[in-house]
């Protein structure tokens, strides 16, 4: 994690404070459980949970017991042990320290997605406040970069907004998928631990049981949950690189916001930017990059190896605390958004009506021209425009082949920008329930 791209309030998830905690309630769950099966005394349950509920826990002397049995769970008891007195013996119980690790891995990934979720809504409260705010304003459509038909932003918005209610949808998933609890001991077959004492971690935990596993939980479900990381990190680039485009000194229809005393360049005083969503394309990388480790951990050996370990102490931080930054920076992006409709007029003009030209040639064939003769008639006065000799209305108006199957008002309704939004309503209604 960087300080520069982190929130606090997820930062905060993945601290060793924060995973002692888990791993301390974990444990004494595991210990309730036991006692109420009569494997350990309830007394004894008790004071685990009195002493260690009490406890702070001193992260260099974990550390420094780590530095001498090189192992942290085994540190992490040791150190447990120095709080809680003569009771810690019945900590662990036929437990195994995949039961622990997996299970706080598995809370705090689940804890990430409801703040991850939350920078969503967020998001998706701003993309629609703007959506129909531009709702019908007119802007060019582009398809490989050049002027195709004409849209408005709003619809480019409402675009942007169901692209992240299925990310919504599919990070809801994933924080299902990944809510799962083990506590079956070396192997996984509870031949040491009752399986009732799962049932009830994962209840108090928030979690569902996980039906089967080995010494781990299986981690097509880890897997899963950064492969949706990386897919709404790429919904972010591509609205982010949208408005780049769209920001760029031949375009300039919108542009992030540039505050008061804010600077471009060291050298050029006259720059404004768009280095947010330049940053965002940056982050949105790094996010992306890290669903391919977590695919790769799925493939452990036999029941298990710890191959994975160190690579989710790496992701699930990082990923996490990254996205979560990103997301709340594009929503910003959007929030305060510079929408220029006086441009996109101007671009929608800029090709002399050409972008009118599917009406025209629909309207030929209408008028019983064969197909590829209305669309070589078309194209021809299209190239002369493009060439500068001219606009395209004009140039049509004064072709014979043209002029012999429509009249110059047939031409010029063909020439109508609200033809091409009579549709908006029908699209934010799908997209919003209203419009």
């Amino acid at each position: 994690m960087i300080p520069r791209y982190s929130r606090p309030e997820m930062a905060a998830i993945w601290s060793p404070e924060t995973r002692y905690r888990i791993w301390f309630e974990i444990e004494a769950h595991a210990a309730d459980a036991m006692a109420e099966l009569g494997i350990v005394p309830k007394e004894a349950a008790r004071t685990i949970w009195e002493k260690g509920k009490a406890a702070r826990f001193d992260i260099a002397r974990i550390d420094a017991i780590e530095a001498e049995v090189k192992h942290d769970v085994i540190a992490f008891l040791t150190h447990l042990a120095e709080h809680v007195g003569p009771e810690a013996r019945f900590v662990h119980q036929g437990m195994t320290s995949s039961d622990v690790l997996d299970t706080c891995l598995n809370v705090q990934l689940s804890r990430a997605a409801d703040i991850l979720l939350a920078d969503i809504d967020r998001l998706l409260d701003a993309l629609k406040r703007r959506a129909f705010e531009h709702k019908l304003t007119p802007t060019i459509g582009r398809s490989h970069g050049i002027h195709a038909e004409p849209t408005t932003f709003g619809i480019k918005l409402a675009l942007a907004y169901a692209e992240f209610s299925r990310a919504r949808e599919r990070l809801l998933a994933a924080k299902k998928e990944i809510s799962t609890c083990a506590i079956s001991g070396a192997v996984g077959t509870f031949a040491q631990v009752d399986p009732r004492v799962e049932e009830h971690v994962a209840r108090a935990m928030g979690l569902t049981v996980e039906p089967v596993s080995t010494q781990v939980i299986p981690r097509d479900r880890h897997a899963m949950y950064f492969a949706t990381l990386g897919v709404i990190a790429s919904s972010m680039e591509r609205l982010a690189i949208e408005i780049r485009h769209l920001q760029r000194t031949e375009v300039l229809e919108a542009e992030e916001y540039f505050s008061p005393g804010q600077k471009g360049s060291s050298a050029m005083p006259h720059k404004r930017n768009p280095v947010l969503t330049e940053n965002l394309t940056g982050l949105a990388r790094m996010v992306r990059a890290y669903a391919i480790p977590a695919m790769e951990n799925v493939a452990l050996w036999h029941e298990r190896d710890i191959s994975h370990s160190s690579v989710e102490r790496m992701i699930g931080p990082d990923a996490t605390v990254t996205l979560d930054f990103a997301l709340n920076r594009l929503a910003g992006v959007i929030d305060r958004l510079v929408v220029y409709p006086e441009n996109m007029q101007k671009n929608l003009d800029r090709l002399g009506g050409l972008v009118h030209s599917q009406r025209v040639l629909i309207a030929l064939t209408q008028k019983g021209v064969a197909r590829e003769d209305a669309y070589r008639i078309v194209q021809e006065n299209a190239m002369k425009v493009w060439r500068g000799e001219g606009d395209f209305q004009s140039f049509l108006k004064a072709d014979p082949r043209v002029t012999a199957r429509m009249s110059a008002k047939e031409i010029e309704e063909n020439f109508d920008l609200g033809y091409h939004f009579k549709h908006v309503d029908t699209i934010f209604r799908r997209v919003f329930g209203t419009a």
